[in-house]
């Protein structure tokens, strides 16, 4: 199995039908996350073919993406209920 980094994935999306499909793409690698920011672990060979797809379905002029590789060393903190991320045994992409 590949490496993987772990990530932080944000978007602003103007038109509504962008942002439904930017966020089903963008769900389908995430393991948390909350309305337009999301926590990412991605191979490069899947970064690469997120910012592909995210690319396809962004509009230049009105949308932004922002994707950060954030430090594996650092360490992570959960306030109240929320979850630590954490890498799971698979990822289903489909």
């Amino acid at each position: 199995m590949s490496q993987r980094d772990f990530y932080l994935a944000a978007y602003d999306i103007s038109e509504d039908r962008r942002l439904a499909a930017a966020l089903h793409l963008v769900r389908g690698y995430a393991t948390g996350g909350q309305k337009s920011v999301h926590e990412v672990f991605l191979s490069t060979a899947e970064k690469d073919e997120l910012l592909h797809e995210m690319a396809l379905i962004l509009d230049e002029e009105e949308d932004r993406f922002f994707l950060l590789r954030l430090d594996s060393r650092a360490r992570s903190y959960a306030l109240g209920i929320a979850l630590r991320p954490a890498d799971p045994d698979y990822f289903y992409v489909g």
